[in-house]
């Protein structure tokens, strides 16, 4: 009989214990940036949701979709501001360099994500 694979990122501790190591790379970096108590703060937000994910209902399909939905606002939300803070830059004569990377980055990997969804379905 095989094996079923669990995926780890399905995982009820993966998204905790990531907010807990994304709280400690900020608290290391602005620690080395020369404000501990900024990281300290940090560390206790990035902690508090790790903890309150932990405490939650859990990730069933309700959770899934709602993800969805939640990561499509959020990621077109970012790519609005990316694209106004480049159109902002060239309109004051500097090149928008730093966006338009972040900007290629966005559409480049929307455009992989759709080939390899088509190709899977």
């Amino acid at each position: 009989m095989p094996t079923e694979r669990r995926n780890p990122l399905r995982s009820k501790w993966f998204l905790p214990l990531f907010a807990v190591f994304l709280g400690a790379a900020f608290f290391a970096a602005q620690a080395i940036g020369g404000d501990p108590g900024g990281g300290a703060i940090s560390f206790a937000i990035l902690a508090g949701v790790g903890l309150a994910v932990l405490r939650g209902d859990g990730r069933d399909e309700r959770f899934a979709k709602m993800d969805i939905h939640a990561t499509a606002l959020a990621g077109t939300a970012i790519i609005t501001a990316i694209i106004v803070a480049f159109l902002v830059e060239i309109a004051q004569g500097k090149d928008g360099i730093p966006y338009a990377w972040l900007g290629a980055v966005g559409g480049l990997t929307y455009i992989a994500a759709i080939v390899v969804f088509r190709l899977r379905s």
